[in-house]
This record gives C-alpha cells, sequence and structure tokens, in this order.
C-alpha cells in the first residue's frame, strides 16, 4: 500500500513524498516514531536498560567477571564488532576456569526481541520461559538493551492504570 499512497500523495501536489519500502512493520521494529490509538503506549524498546554489559567471543572470564564486577549486572551480551548479539552470558555460568573464553560458555543465539514488540508479548514469553530477562534488538540483530521483567510489570501496571481512567 505504500507504492500507492505515496503516488496518491504525488498526484495531490505533494513535492518531497518517500516511499518506506521496508513497510510498516519494518518501521516499527526499528522504534520509529507512530502515531494513532496506540502511540503512546510503552513497547519493548521503551523500556529496554541500554547500559547492559557487552563482551566479544573471545574475551576471557576474568575480563567478563571484571566488566560485570560493580556493574550491578549479572549478564553480558557477547556481540561482535557491529554489535550483533551472539550470546547471552549469565553470572552463574562463570566459573574458576579462568582461561576459559566467553564463546565456550555463552548460550548461544538468544531470544531477541523487536524494539516494537508489545508489552504483552513479553510478558508471555517471561512467564513461559520462567525468565527474568529479554534482549532487545533491531531488525538487523543489533543490540538494543535488555528489558528486565520489573521494568515491565511496573510499566504494564501503569499503563493499565491509565487506559482505566480513560473509561
Amino acid at each position: 500500500m505504500s507504492a500507492r499512497a505515496a503516488w496518491r500523495l504525488a498526484s495531490l501536489g505533494f513535492k518531497q513524498v518517500y516511499r518506506y519500502r521496508g513497510g510498516k512493520a519494518d518501521w516499527l521494529a526499528y522504534g520509529l516514531p507512530v502515531e494513532g490509538a496506540e502511540a503512546g503506549d510503552p513497547r519493548a524498546g521503551d523500556l529496554a536498560r541500554l547500559d547492559v554489559p557487552t563482551c566479544r567471543l573471545s574475551d576471557s572470564i576474568d575480563q567478563i567477571q571484571a566488566r560485570l564486577e560493580g556493574s550491578g549486572w549479572d549478564t553480558c551480551v557477547v556481540v561482535n564488532d557491529e554489535q550483533v548479539v551472539l550470546g547471552l552470558i549469565r553470572a552463574e555460568a562463570l566459573d574458576e576456569n579462568s582461561w576459559r573464553t566467553a564463546e565456550e560458555i555463552m548460550e548461544p543465539a538468544p531470544r531477541t526481541y523487536r524494539l516494537s514488540k508489545s508489552l504483552d508479548e513479553v510478558a508471555r514469553y517471561l512467564d513461559q520461559q520462567g525468565t527474568d530477562s529479554v534482549l532487545v534488538t533491531n531488525p538487523e540483530g543489533k543490540l538494543f538493551g535488555l528489558l528486565m521483567r520489573n521494568d515491565l510489570e511496573q510499566a504494564r501496571a501503569e499503563l493499565e492504570k491509565k487506559r482505566s481512567s480513560r473509561q
């Protein structure tokens, strides 16, 4: 429909008309601005914590432990030079074998969600998996942040309160 809309706008005299070939789903997945009834509702990208520590495949356990120490985090996201998510390391996976690398101990290909995913959808996943966080990435798989269950639950409660007050 974007091609039709672009042509229609041009036929109405608009001079600077651009067609976003990725489509609506792609636009939303990048967390770009939207309008409409749900425009103000928070999405996964709105709540993701951006300061989650990262490491490389070749980083040693000692390096990862040093990065986590004092950071307030118990998770390190394994990324490549382009920030594409390759794996996830939780503190409990770190052991005394400091010669091992992130590649050897990481959870490969962890589940990720796009910035545009609804809080309800992410909550269902967290409940099903019994986990407290999920990675948020853009459509190229580049790390955006980590969404924590407690942040999600707080936002859902606030959203429910907001919706109730509208009725």
